[in-house]
């Protein structure tokens, strides 16, 4: 692992939630799902490589968190409840505006947004 690599993935991250934010505020909450994904996903590979110097070569968003569950802690509270439907309907964002015909509407990206904005986003920083 160099610096240099982590570095990378924690910028595209953070780009990708803000192509996120502004992909939704224009109306295309297809891409904007998808944006969403890509940050929480590569956010996380981002905290794995910190850790540990590397991460898995998975695009489960829930593996991810396991492996850095089991490696940090602190992160119970995501795989509680509401929380881990959101990180579910997430996950599923990768495939759902890749590869399937299926439309997001604007109230179910929102949501999203808002999961990762309040509650995701602070409990990954924390660790």
């Amino acid at each position: 692992m160099s610096f240099e690599e982590a570095e990378i993935l924690r910028e595209r991250a953070e780009s990708f939630l803000r192509n996120a934010e502004e992909l939704f505020l224009k109306g295309v909450y297809d891409l904007a799902a998808f944006n969403i994904e890509q940050y929480c996903q590569l956010i996380v590979k981002y905290k794995l490589l910190m850790k540990t110097g590397a991460y898995l070569r998975t695009r489960s968003l829930i593996k991810l968190l396991r492996l850095l569950s089991n490696i940090s802690g602190g992160l119970d509270m995501l795989f509680e409840g509401r929380n881990i439907v959101m990180l579910t309907k997430i996950e599923d964002a990768y495939i759902g505006a890749r590869y399937l015909a299926r439309r997001y509407e604007k109230g179910e990206v929102e949501e999203m947004l808002k999961f990762v904005l309040e509650v995701f986003k602070n409990v990954i920083e924390r660790i």
